[in-house]
């Protein structure tokens, strides 16, 4: 790890409320650690009997709707833009489920229960190459084993068959 502002290499030193801290001699300030910001949605449609997914270009897996959230934005504005543009369908109604930090990728994903308009499904053809509706059974084999994703769509189900949407 590097110091964002000068670039010297960082030092873990205990911080007395906060543990081990990267640390810059440099610039004599303790660096939190940076990271991205996204939304993932698990969609439903209204009459919340099958669930969305996408396959990404050039990609095997099916994965849940997501993007990131941009500088100024909020996460909920991130859902309803997100989720139009890569399927070309509005937002009826979401909900907030809960967040997890994803290593790969060094982003905190805030996860999102959402229903969708009833309408025509256009993946964007830029980032995703295909949606398609799925059963709750067919969404939970189509997607990553042990991956964020399917910890999301397991929570998800749950409340969407304890009507909690």
């Amino acid at each position: 790890m590097y110091c964002s502002i000068c670039g010297e290499k960082l030092a873990l030193v205990v911080h007395k409320t906060e543990g081990l801290v990267p640390y810059c001699k440099n610039c004599g300030e303790y660096r939190f650690p940076q990271f991205a910001a996204a939304v993932s949605m698990v969609a439903t449609n209204r009459a919340k009997d099958r669930i969305l997914l996408a396959k990404h270009l050039g990609q095997d897996d099916y994965i849940l709707i997501a993007g990131y959230i941009k500088k100024g934005e909020t996460a909920e504005k991130a859902v309803t833009r997100e989720f139009k543009e890569e399927t070309k369908l509005n937002v009826v109604k979401y909900k907030y489920m809960s967040s997890r930090y994803h290593e790969p990728r060094n982003v905190l994903m805030f996860n999102y229960l959402v229903i969708a308009e009833n309408g025509e499904i256009c993946a964007d053809g830029d980032e995703i190459e295909e949606c398609r509706w799925f059963t709750f059974d067919e969404a939970l084999s189509a997607v990553r084993k042990n991956s964020v994703a399917e910890i999301f769509l397991k929570n998800a189900i749950t409340e969407i068959k304890n009507n909690k949407i």
